[in-house]
């Protein structure tokens, strides 16, 4: 009876190091950025200083979106690379250009780090943003104002 008893808790121990392991291998240490389309011109490209207009949508590791720009129909506009986002987007979102899609998967260090941003992304939370270039500096594509 001992035996079955260690066992059990030999098991439930393996199981839960297991899911503690698989969801921190979800988490990153360094910015990643998967560009998912590229327009075949690039003529307006996003750099540090620019005014850029981005649709996003921002996801934890286990797939629950914490805020997205798409679903209020209201991109974000801000000026890069100046600390008015979390620097994986002041960094992720560089050489961009207008009409690219990227994925930044975000390291807690470029993001809200271990304090996170209650109630909805947990301290040390890898963050993972779609995220797509709409205008630079008040043009989109087209090369015309909006």
């Amino acid at each position: 009876m001992a035996k079955l008893h260690f066992l059990c808790i030999l098991l439930v121990s393996a199981v839960l190091l297991f899911s503690v392991c698989a969801k921190k291998s979800a988490d990153v240490s360094e910015l990643q950025i998967g560009v998912k389309f590229k327009p075949e011109t690039c003529s307006i490209q996003a750099h540090k200083g620019d005014r850029v207009k981005v649709h996003y949508r921002g996801t934890l590791t286990d797939g629950k979106v914490f805020d997205s720009s798409y679903e209020r129909g209201d991109p974000i506009e801000f000026e890069l690379g100046t600390g008015q986002v979390i620097k994986g987007w002041d960094q992720g979102l560089l050489g961009m250009c207008v009409g690219e899609k990227r994925k930044l998967k975000i390291p807690s260090k470029l993001g809200y780090g271990d304090q996170g941003s209650p109630p909805t992304i947990p301290g040390g939370a890898t963050l993972i943003f779609d995220t797509e270039l709409v205008a630079v500096n008040g043009k989109p594509s087209d090369g015309s104002e909006l």
